[in-house]
């Protein structure tokens, strides 16, 4: 703040600054800082001086233009108020920017939490089928393995009772007072307990002597002419064949007649 003194004669005449007399009046004018204070200054110095600064002498405009110059001279500082103002406002904004972005910012940690959660969920799933996939897998394989083991499990029991008879018939032969009828009619039992086990598992027997010759199921050993049957006629059969549910198991060793 600068202070601008000036001395006033009784007779009117104004002088310059110097020792102080009682019959001097003194204008004092106070020069503010800043802004604010620039713009009051003239307001201040004509309320200070009043009735008696208007009735001064012509030198008081001089005075009053030194102290404008000492007043812009004077350095200007920086308004606190306005720079509390912009930091209030920015915390504003940024107290608005974290209430903006706090809501989202919980909403997607609750749907990467929730994504998370599903996702556990699906490897455990995944770990859990893998592992029922495995034990199906090794569970069909010793089944399938148990399948070929013993699947002549049913044939092999039948097949026990004419080994059987085959046993017994042959323990009777071995006696020397053995009857040659009952060892006969014994042996035919057996063949027809074991006619009796093949057809249940589906095993038929060919005898085509007599019918036409069929390359699927015979087998010609030699042609024999003959002018009784019509040629390419099953004449002998040297072996029976055999078919499994309709399947060759072994083709008939057959003589078929040629033209005499």
């Amino acid at each position: 703040m600068a202070m601008v003194e000036e001395q006033v004669q009784p007779d009117g005449t104004a002088r310059g600054p110097g020792p102080a007399s009682g019959d001097r009046v003194e204008i004092k004018t106070e020069v503010g800082v800043g802004a604010a204070a620039q713009s009051g200054a003239g307001a201040g110095a004509g309320a200070e001086s009043g009735a008696d600064a208007q009735a001064a002498s012509p030198t008081e405009p001089a005075a009053s233009a030194a102290a404008q110059a000492q007043a812009e001279a004077a350095p200007t500082e920086p308004n606190p108020f306005a720079t509390e103002q912009r930091a209030e406002g920015g915390g504003t904004r940024a107290q608005a920017a974290e209430g903006s972005g706090g809501p989202a910012d919980a909403n997607l940690s609750a749907l990467l939490e929730d994504a998370r959660a599903k996702a556990d969920d699906h490897w455990d799933q995944l770990l859990r089928t893998r592992a029922e996939m495995e034990n199906l897998r090794r569970r069909h394989a010793l089944e399938l393995e148990k399948a070929h083991k013993y699947a002549l499990d049913s044939f092999v029991k039948d097949l026990l009772g004419v080994r059987d008879s085959l046993e017994l018939a042959l323990e009777a032969a071995s006696k020397e007072q053995a009857d040659l009828a009952s060892l006969r009619e014994g042996t035919e039992l057996t063949l027809k307990q074991m006619a009796d086990v093949m057809s249940r598992f589906g095993v038929e027997r060919l005898d085509p002597r007599g019918e036409p010759f069929n390359p699927e199921y015979h087998q010609a050993m030699t042609l024999q002419p003959s002018t009784e049957v019509p040629p390419n006629t099953v004449t002998t059969v040297i072996q029976k064949g055999y078919v499994l549910n309709g399947r060759l198991v072994r083709p008939a060793m057959v003589i078929v007649s040629s033209a005499g």
